[in-house]
């Protein structure tokens, strides 16, 4: 292995990038002020931003609450997992450096949602007094805090750690990026189950049964419908983004440490640091003018500006900090033109997969409008318009991810495992405008939602912020097919660092790879099958666990217009808190299986088959979570997109049996889009996370001197219990809220002959 130890150069190179993200969280500080300087609105429209805010705080604290025993847990079981190269001291960084990891994730959700939830208001207040510019800006700019805290606070957790630990920091930062992707997972889980279940439950009893409108104040979960829009899209993504923002830099960290050394080390930190200047200047960039063709020009815009800076840059960076020759390491061009090359791709790709998500979810596009067009037919042609459709559009991301993924292999030669973990990196230059695109959608619709149950906004205010609300309708599909392309470069970057630490394990304990990783080895089969199941089990549990705590919605709601009939005619009002509270139990308590299911069938698949199976259990999961991942959101985007075509007119508008009709389709869509497809990303990348820590246990009990077959079987066997264990208590739970009246009886099953 090259020298990994850094010069002093270098060391001071690390000390200017960690200055850079603390300017990243500087210009959030800016854009914080510049949020909350503008006008909050009328008493009216306050005293329900306060709702909104008090209850997203709430489930936030309780979730936290929650998840800090579990961190606990798993801070003492990584002092106890060995590493493949270090001794005490890099064991105690990579636990101490999982909890930095997990406190950064919680704070980027936290500190993100905290300022949408004082945004969504400012944006309402804007768009009623200036008009759609000055309401787009501080939608933007709330956005914008999120991406800042984002990039900055994930920069400075590598850099730091590269400051302290130096050669063994890619092994700390392993604690890093697995304290971001655990956090981001379960806020994925229970803040998607939170706020599907709010949003099914309101749209069903409200939009389909009482016949009215989406925010109408006399539904009683439009509160909590508003509190789920940010703790599930606002926290929910922030957090995502920053856990693949860690894990990308970990998984370059690593692989250019076996390459390169201290420079494969530095350059991803340099690549990260040139994007937070990029995502700067995307973020100013973003401002709609009157030439503008629609509310996406801008953002567009800030986009391409944003990965344009961070190309040039990128390319002075690759010829002045990369040598121009390498030894050991078969080249098919120089390390500088590769460094450059592989940004690039994973640049070109980013943008890629915003073109191909816009098309198949903006309802400008021929596929949501034969979606809205099938409304005409009833609810069970938009659903299946709608799967089509995303099952169609998983076939084309797969192929474009797929496609760069290739060109970085073929780009990296020798090296192509590290040309991935760059290509990842280079997405991720643009992060900081990423999630401000995506901040930008539950924000703009919390502003709908608070000018409708206020009533103190009307006429152009109102078409102002439906405007908006389209846009970040489109925003957000994209960033979450852009999220999905970051999830599977960094999890096929890990999957190489699983690999070069099974090779320095296997070193240690003085045997050889040999045929483990061969695809004809029934094991290895099996493994793969396991890797491709799991993605549908955790799917599955995460809609199953929806759809539960919506019917509780559901029944809430229909009890309180049965029992308070005064609700209708705005004399009584309903109970905002208990659907709130519903959803925020119900998510905490649902939250657990698919959590344990995705930390512990890694350890039972590792310790019960072998390195070789657990190899092929992470390629199957990639594979089937990449096709998974897009449809679900695709699907869920289209029927969303479908939905708000009809509201604005189409096929009878608003009380028509289409809009009926779409809006089932929307409801099934919501978990999909909101739910699944999104906590698929943290998955797979938690459960390459897991396999790259206990690569070393598993090789220990499996050869060499301490090989223990009784123990490492254990193992499997309590891990298998756990999650058959958890499942089975999933399932026992009702999926009907309140009694039932009736039940099938074997006559009632049976039919007649005519």
């Amino acid at each position: 292995m090259p020298d990994s130890s850094l010069s002093g150069g270098e060391m001071a190179l690390v000390a200017v990038i960690l200055v850079i993200s603390l300017a990243a969280l500087a210009f959030a500080g800016y854009l914080v002020r510049a949020v909350t300087a503008a006008d909050p609105g009328t008493e009216k429209m306050q005293e329900i931003a306060r709702a909104v805010q008090e209850g997203a705080a709430a489930f936030l604290r309780r979730q936290f609450r929650t998840l800090a025993v579990f961190a606990v847990l798993v801070f003492l079981v990584l002092l106890l997992l060995p590493v493949a190269d270090g001794g005490w001291g890099t064991r105690i960084g990579r636990a101490l450096f999982f909890l930095v990891g997990a406190t950064f994730s919680a704070a980027v959700g936290f500190i993100g949602m905290t300022l949408a939830t004082r945004g969504n208001v400012r944006v309402a207040a804007a768009a009623r007094d200036g008009g759609y510019q000055p309401a787009f800006r501080i939608a933007y700019r709330t956005g914008g805090v999120c991406g800042m805290i984002t990039v900055g606070l994930g920069l400075f957790g590598a850099a730091l750690a590269l400051l302290l630990f130096d050669e063994t920091a890619p092994v700390v930062l392993e604690g890093f990026g697995f304290g971001g992707a655990l956090l981001a997972m379960f806020m994925r889980v229970g803040g998607g189950i939170f706020t599907k279940a709010a949003d099914v439950g309101a749209d069903l009893v409200g939009k389909v049964e009482a016949g009215i409108p989406e925010d109408d104040p006399r539904n009683a979960a439009t509160i909590a419908d508003n509190v789920g829009d940010n703790v599930g899209d606002c926290a929910g993504m922030a957090a995502d983004l920053f856990e693949s923002y860690a894990v990308t830099l970990v998984a370059a960290l690593i692989l250019g440490q076996v390459f390169f050394g201290s420079v494969g080390m530095v350059f991803p930190l340099v690549v990260a640091a040139i994007g937070v200047i990029a995502s700067i200047a995307g973020i100013l960039a973003t401002r709609p003018g009157e030439r503008d063709s629609s509310g996406l020009a801008p953002i567009n815009r800030g986009f391409f500006v944003s990965a344009v800076v961070s190309l040039l840059l990128v390319a002075v960076a690759s010829f002045t900090v990369l040598p121009g020759t390498v030894v050991g390491v078969d080249l098919p061009v120089s390390l500088p033109v590769l460094g450059f090359v592989a940004v690039l791709v994973g640049v070109v790709l980013a943008a890629a997969i915003q073109q191909l998500t816009g098309y198949f979810t903006e309802t400008s596009r021929k596929p949501v409008q034969d979606v809205g067009r099938s409304s005409l037919t009833g609810p069970a042609t938009v659903i299946l318009s709608g799967i089509s459709l995303g099952l169609e559009s998983a076939v084309y991301a797969a192929l474009l991810i797929g496609g760069a993924v290739y060109g970085a292999f073929l780009i990296g030669g020798g090296a192509a495992l590290y040309a991935v973990a760059l290509a990842g990196t280079g997405l991720l230059t643009t992060a900081g405008v990423i999630v401000s695109m995506d901040t930008f959608g539950p924000v703009s619709d919390n502003a709908q939602g608070i000018a409708e149950m206020s009533g103190d906004i009307d006429g152009d205010g109102a078409r102002v912020l439906t405007d908006l609300d389209a846009v970040g309708n489109t925003t957000k599909a994209i960033t979450k097919g852009i999220a999905i392309a970051t999830a599977v470069l960094a999890a096929t970057a890990l999957f190489g660092s699983y690999n070069a630490q099974v090779e320095v394990a296997l070193e240690e304990a003085g045997t050889t790879l040999g045929d483990a990783f061969s695809l004809v080895n029934p094991n290895n089969v099996v493994g793969a099958v396991l890797g491709a199941a799991v993605v549908f089990l955790f799917s599955g549990l995460a809609i199953s666990a929806v759809s539960r705590a919506a019917g509780r919605v559901v029944f809430e709601v229909r009890e309180q217009f049965r029992t308070r009939p005064g609700i209708m005619n705005y004399t009584e009002r309903p109970d905002y808190g208990a659907v709130v509270d519903i959803c925020t139990k119900d998510s905490l308590r649902e939250l657990a299986t698919p959590g344990l299911l995705a930390v512990l069938a890694p350890v039972a698949v590792g310790f019960g088959l072998g390195i070789g199976p657990l190899a092929a259990y992470l390629v199957g999961a990639i594979a089937a979570g990449t096709l998974m991942a897009v449809f679900l959101a695709n699907s869920g985007g289209a029927w969303d997109n479908a939905k708000k075509m009809v509201e604005d007119g189409a096929y009878g508008g608003k009380g028509s049996e289409a809009h009926a009709a779409t809006v089932i389709g929307d409801t099934v869509g919501d978990p999909f889009k909101d739910t699944a497809g999104p906590a698929i990303n943290p998955l797979i990348k938690v459960m390459n996370l897991v396999a790259l820590l206990i690569a070393p246990a598993v090789v220990g009990l499996s050869v060499g001197e301490d090989a223990n077959t009784g123990l490492r079987v254990g193992l499997a066997l309590a891990a298998v219990a756990v999650i058959v264990a958890a499942v089975v208590v999933s399932k026992r739970r009702s999926v009907v809220a309140g009694e039932v009246t009736s039940t099938p009886t074997d006559a009632s099953l049976t039919t007649s002959a005519p």
